[in-house]
């Protein structure tokens, strides 16, 4: 009865019909499909091949020649392994046979493991560049792909040869080969019109950019044509791809534009930038605004103006001055009458931000408190008293300002650093402290990353970006150093020191550890300040420094009491010191190319040339691309798209953070020109639908399929 069942729903198959019902699948598979968030027919047709392999040149041994790309179907004749068997890195081998008579060698390093997967007997289908074996004098093929084609039910082997094959992610035990017979009985099984009935995407946008349907699209992203080009196809750009990266990219702009539009709505602050607002700006600035910082300060003060609140994101390059744009932004809200939070991720960046803060504010009669893990007991009662009382308009802190027992009295602009270090449920427990209208909210960011992209990460803020320095400021020569010729860096910058100038030698945390770092530097200040450089000032400035020591040791240094400030990453971001040219990086292999971009940026801040050295020692792979990559370049944005690259997207957005849902066929870095494209396709719609009845079809498609297979959240 139960088989009956079964068999039922597997022939009326559709899009919504659960895996567990279609042929091959079961419980156990099932399983291992929904571990992949792959419940259903059309969750399984979206899960994309990661690449594609060219098998159509099939042939016996006895035709091969070297040099040449070919599939074989023959049989496992013997094996060993050399080596490390216990560990499976040995050397494993094989020699295959077919009809033709002749005789195939294979080779896997490290392959120990194969052991336990391959044996005589097996019937295989092998993929690989032919070579000829000089050893034992005949042809062989190393490390070829394979495929077990006997014992199982899943399809024959002209499925998975003799075309363009698409190879797959596992899902558990659901090998490649499984997948790609999964696809081709329900797409066999599913007529074409079921597939393009009812296909999401708008049909004048469809027709404006020549897609194709989503069933002729959805097949050929499985099976392409014989006649598909290998490089558009792994490059992600047949017209198939394009049109399924472009449909996701496109309801996921959808829901951030109608996330937006719902966010605007609600209650806001309408600040009023009077001529008194205008004054204390003025009195405040220690220098000359940059056209671009005036730019972005004319976007945040007309959105604080509006009555609804502000979501901003701030972006730019180190030494860019989003700080001060942050200040004026500030001051606007106070002399409203109106509190200012200042979120830091860290302790070490909310206590650079008040130091910043008060001697930048000393002057107007401001004064802010620092409110954080390591704040007294008895100082987080007192402080907690005057921010619910309004005694205090700037609060600087980290996550202690998201505690429970810390209410606002008139709470009207939250500043966030570094968004992608907190959560999006962080970030709105701090709204939700504003008293009955949601407070104005900018968001800082030194990642310089494409506006489109930005957008999309920070989903529901408005961007604004400065892209100029401050005038007079020379490049950074950044110089690499091996270890062995450290004593050379010292004399380097023994000669800076000389001309006036002042230095950081700056050394990693190891391990997420600061007392390692800080033990490495304490032992380093002492060399220096003992050995190296007796008759300079050499200072020190590590995390474990009590508040006010971190404060006088950089106030030293600002000074130029402190001739070489010895320090942990604790000077990455806020330390600002125009006459510090030298920047040495020691163990510089040990950071990512964000950190030492960040650390780069507290030299450069004057009018003379400045000078960042990477000392380093042995460098692998990932380590020399990055350190190449600091030494070739200054530029933010050609810096963020390498870390991109070398990171994933995933790291270095800290998307789980920041609320973005992980695609299934697009990749925000390698389909950045598609996401633009969908970003102004997105955009139009939702502000220009074609009738009201297609936007209320969008946002119900919306809800009922997009949210549920990338868990975006509510659009309303």
């Amino acid at each position: 009865m139960e088989a009956n069942a079964v068999n039922w729903e597997y022939q009326s198959l559709d899009l919504s019909t659960p895996l567990t019902y279609v042929k091959g699948v079961g419980p156990a598979r099932a399983a291992f499909l929904e571990a992949k968030n792959l419940r259903t027919v059309e969750d399984l047709l979206y899960y994309a091949p990661f690449r594609y392999e060219d098998r159509s040149n099939v042939k016996l041994i006895r035709q091969l020649a070297p040099g040449e790309m070919a599939t074989v179907l023959c049989t496992i004749r013997s094996t060993k392994v050399a080596g490390f068997q216990r560990k499976k890195l040995g050397l494993f081998e094989a020699t295959f046979t077919d009809d033709s008579g002749a005789n195939l060698g294979g080779k896997w390093f490290h392959g120990g493991y194969l052991n336990d997967i391959l044996a005589p007997g097996q019937r295989v289908a092998l993929f690989g560049k032919v070579e000829f074996d000089s050893y034992s004098r005949s042809l062989s093929m190393m490390h070829p792909e394979f495929e077990i084609l006997s014992g199982d039910d899943d399809g024959d082997a002209s499925l998975h040869t003799g075309r363009v094959v698409p190879i797959y992610e596992a899902a558990g035990k659901v090998t490649t080969r499984v997948l790609r017979a999964l696809m081709y009985r329900i797409l066999e099984s599913l007529p074409q019109e079921l597939l393009d009935r009812g296909d999401p995407l708008p049909s004048h946008i469809r027709s404006r950019l020549k897609m194709p349907s989503r069933g002729e699209a959805i097949r050929q992203l499985h099976f392409p044509p014989q006649e598909a080009d290998l490089r558009l196809l792994n490059s992600f750009r047949s017209p198939a791809q394009f049109r399924l990266i472009f449909e996701e990219f496109f309801w996921l702009e959808c829901g951030l534009e109608l996330k937006r539009a719902k966010a605007r709505l609600d209650p806001g602050v309408g600040f009023e930038l009077t001529d008194r607002v205008r004054e204390r700006i003025k009195e405040m600035l220690p220098f000359k605004p940059t056209g671009a910082q005036k730019r972005v300060l004319g976007e945040i003060a007309q959105d604080m103006a509006a009555p609804h609140p502000m979501y901003r994101l701030l972006q730019g390059d180190v030494g860019s001055g989003k700080t001060l744009v942050a200040a004026e932004s500030a001051i606007i809200a106070i002399e409203n009458g109106y509190q200012v939070a200042i979120l830091a991720p860290t302790e070490i960046l909310a206590s650079q931000h008040f130091f910043y803060f008060k001697k930048l504010f000393a002057k107007l009669g401001y004064h802010p408190i620092l409110l954080t893990g390591s704040t007294t007991a008895k100082e987080k009662v007192a402080y907690k008293k005057l921010i619910a009382a309004g005694l205090v308009k700037l609060i600087v802190g980290t996550h202690a300002l998201l505690e429970q027992d810390v209410h606002f009295a008139k709470l009207g602009l939250a500043v966030v650093d570094e968004q992608h270090r907190f959560g999006v449920e962080q970030r709105q427990k701090l709204l939700e402290k504003g008293a009955g209208k949601h407070p104005d909210v900018l968001v800082m960011t030194a990642t310089p990353i494409p506006r489109t992209l930005a957008l999309t990460i920070y989903g529901d803020l408005d961007v604004s970006v400065i892209d100029e320095m401050p005038p007079g400021r020379k490049p950074i020569i950044t110089k690499r150093a091996d270890q062995a010729k450290v004593e050379q860096v010292y004399g380097f910058l023994r000669k800076q020191i000389e001309l006036g100038r002042q230095a950081y030698v700056v050394y990693p945390v190891i391990e997420e550890s600061e007392t390692k770092a800080m033990k490495a530097a304490q032992a380093m200040h002492e060399h220096l300040s003992k050995v190296v450089f007796p008759d300079l000032a050499v200072g020190l400035l590590h995390g474990k420094l009590s508040s006010d020591a971190k404060e006088s040791a950089m106030e030293k240094f600002a000074k130029g009491e402190t001739q070489i400030l010895v320090a942990t990453t604790v000077i990455e971001v806020g330390v600002d010191v125009p006459n510090a040219t030298v920047m040495v990086i020691e163990q510089a292999e040990r950071f990512g190319l964000a950190q030492l971009h960040q650390l780069r940026g507290r030299v450069g801040r004057g009018g003379e040339q400045s000078y960042c050295i990477l000392v380093t020692e042995k460098l692998n792979q990932i380590a020399t691309e990055r350190i190449r990559t600091m030494v070739e370049s200054n530029d933010g944005f050609h810096i963020a798209e390498v870390d991109m690259k070398l990171r994933g997207p995933g790291e270095f957005f800290g998307t789980k953070q920041s609320g973005l849902p992980a695609l299934q066929i697009g990749s925000i870095v390698r389909d950045a020109d598609i996401l633009e494209i969908a970003r102004s396709e997105a955009t139009a719609f939702v502000a220009h639908p074609p009738s009201e009845d297609e936007l209320r079809r969008a946002v119900l498609f919306i809800r009922s399929h997009w949210q549920r297979r990338y868990g975006l959240v509510q659009v309303g």
